[in-house]
């Protein structure tokens, strides 16, 4: 347990663990998306879904922990004026992403969660009816609007994150370093585009209730 700790006080350590939980939450993204998609399978298949992110709280764990990920993340940038810092200065290309992404995906989870799950949000939120909730959710243009911004800082966060662990784990070598980016671009893209279809499958009229 000491060697534990002792490592994850390194730095070395410190970015291993952010690999690992990185990729365990991208994992996690991967499933909801997949989840969500039950949307368009009936809202019998949706409801099972979601009794089962409710009950086994995997959804509001995972979805703190990812929040809390983010923001550790901004806080390890490495300062202005260091070595590090100038590196990573010059990676950056959003900076927006980079220094809000964090407090953004943050309030997006809380609210998330109240909206969705809790339902104090949700002025007509429902009990076990978890496809009309989200139905009348994403009815709001503004609701939407908020979701896409989340969701645009959650890509470049998946983005960024996934080859970074790459290089962390060690697969930085001339070999597989053009796939990297390549890679990481399509996987956040994917997250993108298979959480929009179910906004965007209310307001155009084919997620009805």
């Amino acid at each position: 347990m000491r060697r534990v700790i002792s490592l994850y006080r390194t730095s070395v350590g410190k970015k291993f663990y952010m690999a690992v939980s990185g990729a365990i939450l991208i994992g996690f993204l991967v499933a909801h998306m997949v989840g969500n998609l039950k949307m368009y399978m009936g809202a019998d298949s949706f409801n099972h879904y979601a009794e089962f992110l409710r009950d086994g709280s995997s959804g509001s764990s995972s979805w703190g922990a990812w929040a809390s990920t983010c923001s550790r993340r901004g806080r390890s940038t490495p300062r202005a004026g260091t070595p590090e810092g100038a590196v990573m200065q010059r990676r950056s290309r959003f900076p927006l992403p980079t220094r809000w992404g964090g407090v953004i995906i943050g309030t997006f989870v809380i609210y998330h969660l109240l909206h969705f799950t809790v339902g104090s949000a949700h002025p007509e939120f429902v009990h076990g009816e978890a496809y009309q909730n989200v139905v009348l959710g994403f009815r709001s243009p503004l609701i939407v609007g908020f979701y896409i911004l989340a969701l645009v800082m959650v890509t470049f966060h998946v983005y960024h994150g996934l080859w970074s662990a790459f290089q962390t784990v060690g697969a930085n070598h001339p070999k597989y370093n053009p796939y990297r980016r390549p890679l990481a671009l399509v996987v956040a893209l994917l997250l993108f585009l298979g959480f929009m279809t179910v906004p965007v499958g209310v307001m155009a009229g084919f997620l009805t209730i």
